[in-house]
C-alpha cells in the first residue's frame, strides 16, 4: 500500500517558499532576498509549474496575472487539497481584486510596488499560524480524506458528502465500513502528534475538522 507524509510545518529554518511570479527579473530578484533570509525557494514563472510544485512548499507567494493562467484560479485549486499558506504579491490593487483573492483562500494580499521587509514580515507572521506538527505518514485515502476536512475546516461533513468525495477516480467503491477504519486511523495517527488539530464527530452530522487553536 502506498503512503505519503503529510507535512505541517519543518519550523522557522529553511521553510520551503514556492515563488510564482513571471516577471523574470523580479522573480529572480525575490528569490536572491529571500534566500538571503534562510529560505529555500523554489522559483517558477507559470501556472502549470507552480501546482506541481506546491505540494512540497510550507508557503506560496502567488502573482495573479500568469502566461497561462490566473493566480486567483490556481488558489482555489490548491485550496480543494491542501491549507499551505498564500500571499497574493500582484499589481492588481483594486479592491474588487484583493476581495477574488482573499475570498479564493489566500491568506494575505500585497501590491506592487512593495517594500522587502513588509514581505518578510507577512511571510514570518502567516508561517506562524501553520501548526508545528511533526510529519505523519499516511496512506493515499487517509491523506485525501484529511485534506477534505482541513479544506472544509470547521463545517461537519456528512458520511455521504465524504463518500462522495473519496469515490477512487478510477470508479473503484470506497464503502461505509472502509469509511469508519479510515476515520479511525486517521485520528489515532493524529492523536499520536503533538499541537495537532482533531477530527471531531457529533451524531447526527458527520465529521469535522478543528485546529489545536480551536480546542
Amino acid at each position: 500500500m502506498s503512503t505519503t507524509l503529510i507535512k505541517y510545518h519543518r519550523g522557522e529554518t529553511m521553510n520551503k517558499i514556492l515563488l510564482v511570479e513571471d516577471d523574470e527579473t523580479l522573480n529572480a530578484n525575490i528569490k536572491l532576498s529571500l534566500e538571503t533570509e534562510g529560505y529555500s525557494v523554489k522559483a517558477v514563472r507559470t501556472a502549470a509549474a507552480a501546482e506541481a510544485a506546491a505540494p512540497d512548499a510550507d508557503l506560496i507567494i502567488l502573482d495573479v496575472t500568469l502566461p497561462d493562467g490566473n493566480g486567483v484560479d490556481l488558489c482555489r485549486r490548491l485550496r480543494k487539497t491542501m491549507q499551505t499558506p498564500v500571499i497574493f504579491l500582484t499589481s492588481c490593487d483594486d479592491e474588487a481584486d484583493i476581495v477574488r483573492g482573499l475570498d479564493s483562500g489566500g491568506d494575505d494580499y500585497i501590491t506592487k510596488p512593495f517594500r522587502l521587509r513588509e514581505l518578510f514580515s507577512r511571510i514570518r507572521a502567516n508561517l506562524r499560524r501553520v501548526p508545528d506538527v511533526p510529519e505523519i505518514e499516511l496512506t493515499a485515502l487517509e491523506q485525501k480524506l484529511l485534506s477534505y476536512l482541513m479544506t472544509n475546516r470547521g463545517q461537519y461533513l456528512t458520511r455521504d458528502q465524504i463518500l462522495a468525495y473519496l469515490w477512487d477516480s478510477k470508479g473503484e467503491f470506497v464503502n461505509d465500513n472502509t469509511l469508519s477504519v479510515n476515520i479511525s486511523r486517521l485520528r489515532e495517527k493524529l492523536n499520536r502528534a503533538k499541537n495537532c488539530g482533531s477530527i471531531v464527530t457529533k451524531r447526527g452530522m458527520g465529521y469535522k475538522w478543528t485546529e489545536q487553536t480551536d480546542l
